[in-house]
């Protein structure tokens, strides 16, 4: 079995209550595997996961009161060619192992979501029902996200979003934290993720650096 990335154990264990001290330092850790790095935003602390050296990052000014996510420290993470994702908020439930309530869905191989998720993932896995789909994987340091995709949002989907997410608990062990990464603008989403159980735990941005 391939060696955990440390920054896995550092999400299971703020899932559990046990952050990283909030005093305005930067932890830097190696890059994440597929050629992708990472950014993360505790309270007071910040994470970085690069293949640039340590002091070469510390030397950009990053610290864990906000730096880590400003715009010219995450081009230079990056690099000039570099891509950027957005900037999204952290947030974890666990699984509840009831009856499942989910079929799998075989026939979404191209929806945007799925073609999403595989490109930045592994071991993608797609549910849903009449209400949208569901895609579990592993994703950033190894950890079990979800995302989400109704069919029909708008006004007339008031409440779908949160039945969705918390059936899709029911497709994972009792107790096994799940991941997700919510735009903050996105109210919508945010709102219906906490409403179904998700608790902040900071905020991260993807890169996928292009580097001379």
């Amino acid at each position: 079995m391939a060696e955990s990335h440390p920054l896995l154990g550092m999400f299971l264990n703020a899932a559990d209550g046990r952050f990283p001290p909030a005093d305005g330092r930067v932890t830097v850790l190696p890059p994440l595997p597929g050629g992708l790095e990472c950014s993360v935003a505790f309270t007071g602390h910040a994470v970085i996961a690069t293949a640039l050296s340590a002091s070469d990052v510390q030397a950009q000014g990053p610290d864990g009161y906000g730096a880590s996510m400003a715009p010219d420290f995450l081009r230079y993470l990056a690099g000039p060619e570099g891509w950027i994702d957005g900037v999204d908020v952290t947030l974890v439930a666990r699984g509840t192992q009831a009856p499942r309530r989910l079929p799998e869905r075989l026939d979404a191989d191209d929806h945007p979501r799925v073609r999403r998720a595989r490109a930045l993932r592994t071991d993608v896995r797609v549910h849903g029902d009449e209400r949208g789909l569901v895609a579990l994987a592993d994703g950033l340091a190894g950890r079990r996200e979800i995302s989400i995709e109704l069919n029909h949002p708008g006004s007339g989907a008031a409440g779908l979003g949160r039945s969705l997410l918390r059936d899709a608990l029911t497709l994972l062990p009792a107790g096994e934290p799940v991941f997700a990464a919510v735009a903050p603008g996105n109210a919508r989403s945010l709102r219906a993720f906490l409403a179904a159980g998700y608790t902040p735990l900071g905020s991260e941005v993807v890169v996928r650096p292009s580097r001379p």
